[in-house]
């Protein structure tokens, strides 16, 4: 295979920005949000055609819990977000923090309004394709879209990809990954539209905490290509469920190749879930229509960035507080299933849950803004699901509530970063970075 080389003088430059945000997920707004609004000249950089991440193009059905079972504890931009997303939903109360349905389209718009409405800029289907570092300082970004090969140089990069993308091409050490298959699985979400609502709300729960639950039937079955249980489902508009199901097993985000055929993997185990539901709960969705897959795969675990501390379990158990924290947690540890765990499940034979480590009400840890800081790199933020934790954690702090008050944070982070002759995110003023988070509505400890 031939190599080509564009000559660098053909490739033109923008240095207008202080800080770039690479994705533009949920920590991704949240940090274009809160840099901007710090007066940060911003942009996002979005390979896809909307903002939001796994809530908007990979549509999953629903937030993870905002409260801790006594009050919401995601607060700042991302109650903000939360609320204005549930704004859009005539089922959903005003006192509904937990498990609430997301409406995806409702929620494009409301990132697009309060990520423009801050004054942060946005560059959809661009894709960082590579990036030039010296010494631990990122000079420039290179990304690619309609427009052929253009540079964005900045003063502070944040790495909001998940992937942990522009951390990782600048140099960034990674952890180790441990599991014992690869990667967590991933879940290609879809939707089912003209669903009988009294029937799917009358019958029986289709989640495999329910022991009756048809689901256990589709599994243990040749009928159908379906390897497990997971069946995470809820009602998103009039008539349509949302669906976070089944799993796929050895997909790496990272692989081009492997992706493209998880993809392909995900749309035909939406098809036969969709053929299952019809054959054994006809009364909701016999007349039904699958009538979207995402856009996007839903990954939970690919690359994690080395900062200047990993958080660990033993941080979770003890639900530690720090100095330096910048946002709390308390979602569980949500490590899904080995191929061989979930056969295990069928079979009756393993719980839905292996240590996953529950909170009961009040209960939280800190995550520390050196979790935040890659090691060896001056000027680059991260956070989402690839942050400085151990691979247990991981499973805790990856999703979507966690990733906007950690977005919050490297955004505000940034914006005073900026501000000093040598720029180093390292050395940034966290207590002055923690009292801005308390000031603008945060909760921590």
């Amino acid at each position: 295979m031939k190599n080509y080389t564009l000559k660098p003088w053909e490739i033109k430059l923008n240095d207008e920005y202080e800080v770039i945000i690479v994705g533009g997920g949920p920590a991704g707004c949240a940090a274009a949000i809160a840099a901007a609004r710090k007066g940060a000249k911003t942009l996002v950089i979005e390979a896809t055609g909307a903002l939001g991440g796994m809530g908007t193009m990979g549509l999953v059905p629903a937030w993870c819990p905002f409260s801790d079972k006594e009050k919401i504890i995601y607060k700042g931009i991302a109650e903000e977000i939360f609320k204005a997303s549930n704004a859009g939903l005539a089922h959903v109360k005003e006192t509904d923090v937990d498990w609430v349905p997301i409406d995806p389209e409702h929620l494009k718009r409301v990132y697009d309004e309060k990520v423009t409405g801050a004054g942060a800029d946005v560059l959809f289907n661009t894709v960082l394709s590579a990036v030039e570092a010296e010494n631990g300082e990122v000079k420039t970004l290179i990304v690619s879209n309609k427009a052929g090969l253009s540079a964005y140089k900045a003063k502070v990069y944040i790495d909001c990809t998940g992937d942990g993308d522009l951390a990782t091409w600048a140099g960034a050490e990674l952890l180790p990954m441990t599991g014992e298959d690869g990667y967590q699985p991933a879940s290609h979400c879809f939707e089912i539209s003209n669903v009988d609502h009294y029937a799917y709300t009358h019958g029986p729960r289709l989640h495999p905490g329910n022991p009756n639950s048809p689901v256990y039937k589709f599994a243990a079955s040749d009928e159908y290509d379906i390897p497990d249980t997971h069946m995470c489902n809820c009602p998103v508009y009039p008539g349509t469920v949302g669906f976070n199901a089944g799993h796929i097993w050895h997909v790496d985000n990272t692989d081009p190749e492997n992706i493209s055929k998880a993809l392909i993997r995900g749309r035909k185990l939406a098809y036969e879930i969709h053929r299952a539901l019809k054959d054994h709960h006809p009364t909701a969705f016999g007349n039904s229509k699958l009538s979207l897959t995402a856009p996007l795969m839903g990954i939970r675990e690919t690359r994690r960035i080395l900062g200047d501390y990993v958080l660990t379990l033993e941080d979770f158990l003890s639900r530690r507080t720090f100095d330096d924290e910048v946002c709390r947690n308390c979602y569980y540890i949500d490590v899904h299933y080995t191929p061989e765990q979930a056969r295990l499940v069928v079979e009756g034979k393993l719980g839905l849950e292996v240590d996953a480590h529950r909170y009961g009400p009040g209960e939280s840890h800190g995550i520390p803004y050196r979790c935040l800081t890659p090691k060896g790199l001056s000027n680059v933020l991260i956070a989402g699901r690839s942050i400085s934790t151990d691979r247990r954690v991981q499973g805790s702090t990856r999703v979507m509530p966690v990733c906007l008050v950690m977005g919050e944070a490297v955004g505000k982070a940034a914006a005073i970063a900026k501000d000093a002759e040598n720029v180093d995110v390292h050395a940034v003023d966290v207590q002055l970075l923690r009292q801005q988070i308390l000031e603008d509505g945060g909760y921590i400890k």
